[in-house]
């Protein structure tokens, strides 16, 4: 059993005298490739990982849910029969997709737990989405309720947008809903469409965490958004997805120049990560590697949310041997960046980049391989050990 699903036991047992009736558990994610389309109505194409949020409950026969966070070394307790807003808080995602199921008819019952998370917090792989995730699994299970996939990612989305503020796309909560062992999932983030795509064999995803957080950067992102919207009007169309590359030719004269890269960025970016998709279908581990190095590029010069850590890891990792393409995840200005590294060549990849980008940032970085997972799932314990 995962390292943080038995510390999440153990500390439910302590707290509460006897083992929970269920952990659940929902992954974060990294993206492989299509950054900054998914308010543009785009493409991208994320995986869940190994690291995710996990919640060991049982239920209560009041309507009170208390919760206990063991990385925040603290508890928040809040009734069902009246959910408040309080200052800025890790309890208020809980709140959030609690207030949520509600406001969309859900029974909601009670219940206590503990909660734990080997996600970094902050590096871009999504420890937030994973936690609403968790949080809503988590009332499915004492609450009864059928799981439908898509609805709760849709949901969770919504309770960050409207409860927690925070203006996310779909794709966080959605990957973490329906990711699927040992694939990636192009995702339409127009109507939710999506497929699995099988990652090449002979490969593995590397994520590197520059250990290196963005600052308050809300109103660089708004602008991003401004920029995009503005374009997409001068085009004629609705999103930045629906303008090709020959529209983009034909009309980004019509642009101003920095409107012009944010768009080149967009059209360009839903263009690779099709093509990667496709790539990834027929095995071709080169294509993909290619792609993705393009990728960062454009974010580099055209969308300009790098940093120089972000540049200098991922151009240690492109200048390997053994990596075939590299690129920042998530949505920049730190955070973590995502390599694609020949199988056999995964450790002394790993050692090469660690000396490399200490040597030029004075910083250690963190790096490991990730596996594709399985979206979020609840599992008894009435096998498990006290």
């Amino acid at each position: 059993m995962n390292q943080t699903a038995r510390k999440t036991i153990d500390a439910f047992h302590q707290r509460f005298g006897e083992k929970p009736v269920w952990i659940v558990r929902a992954p974060g994610r990294v993206n492989l490739i299509g950054e900054h389309t998914d308010y543009n109505d785009g493409y991208v194409l994320p995986m869940a990982i190994d690291q995710a949020t996990w919640i060991a409950l049982r239920p209560r026969t009041s309507r009170q849910v208390q919760l206990y966070s063991l990385d925040h070394v603290a508890a928040c307790s809040f009734s069902l029969e009246s959910i408040e807003r309080d200052r800025m808080h890790w309890s208020e995602y809980p709140k959030g997709v609690a207030h949520t199921l509600l406001a969309h008819g859900y029974p909601l019952s009670g219940w206590e737990g503990v909660t734990a998370c080997d996600i970094p917090m902050g590096a871009g792989l999504s420890s937030s989405a994973s936690f609403e995730l968790a949080v809503a699994r988590a009332f499915s299970a004492v609450s009864g309720f059928a799981w439908d996939k898509q609805l709760m990612a849709r949901l969770c989305q919504q309770a960050e947008n409207q409860w927690v503020g925070v203006k996310c796309g779909i794709m966080d909560q959605m990957i973490s809903a329906i990711g699927e062992e040992g694939k990636a999932i192009l995702i339409d983030c127009r109507d939710y469409a999506h497929r699995a795509v099988p990652l090449p064999t002979g490969v593995m995803v590397v994520i590197m965490d520059t250990m290196t957080r963005r600052g308050l950067v809300e109103s660089v992102y708004n602008e991003r958004r401004q920029q995009c919207q503005e374009a997409a009007k001068i085009f004629g169309v609705k999103a930045l997805r629906d303008a090709d590359l020959d529209t983009y030719k034909q009309q980004a004269t019509l642009l101003n120049p920095i409107t012009r890269r944010r768009a080149k960025h967009v059209v360009t970016e839903n263009h690779r990560t099709l093509n990667t998709a496709a790539a990834m279908e027929r095995g071709d581990a080169t294509t993909c590697g290619r792609l993705m190095n393009e990728s960062h590029k454009s974010l580099r010069d055209d969308f300009e949310v790098t940093n120089d850590a972000l540049n200098a890891i991922v151009a240690a990792a492109q200048s390997h041997p053994g990596c075939l393409g590299a690129r920042m995840t998530g949505a920049g200005f730190g955070g973590c960046a995502v390599a694609l590294v020949e199988t056999s060549k995964v450790e002394s990849f790993s050692q090469d980049i660690v000396e490399a980008y200490q040597r030029s940032s004075q910083l250690t970085p963190n790096l490991y391989p990730a596996n594709a997972s399985k979206g979020a799932s609840i599992e008894s314990t009435i096998s498990l050990p006290p």
